[in-house]
């Protein structure tokens, strides 16, 4: 059709994404009211090595704050350790720090 103009397009900058890729991802083990504290403390010791003093200090941050943050790394290594966690029967997730 004569006369008529195309709309004009605006050109955009990339959207940036939602996460950063220098930014670490954690896995956050959640309080639950099924496990035992002692059995949160041997998961958190034969999982990740920690020694008892560390395990214990975060489970009781689990009982007590509702939440302990016990690995950091890349996102891929966060998600393997929250599959192991769930295989214990631990509620944990991950998020970026």
């Amino acid at each position: 059709m004569a006369g008529t103009a195309l709309p004009e397009v605006e050109e955009r900058d990339e959207v940036e994404s939602s996460t950063d890729p220098d930014r670490p991802w954690v896995t956050i083990v959640w309080n639950d009211p099924i496990n035992l504290m002692s059995y949160v403390t041997h998961v958190f010791m034969t999982v990740f090595g920690y020694p008892k003093a560390k395990a214990e200090q975060l489970m009781l941050d689990v009982h007590h704050k509702g939440r302990a943050t016990v690995s950091t790394g890349t996102r891929e290594r966060m998600e393997l350790d929250v599959n192991v966690l769930h295989g214990y029967g631990l509620w944990a997730t991950l998020q970026q720090q």
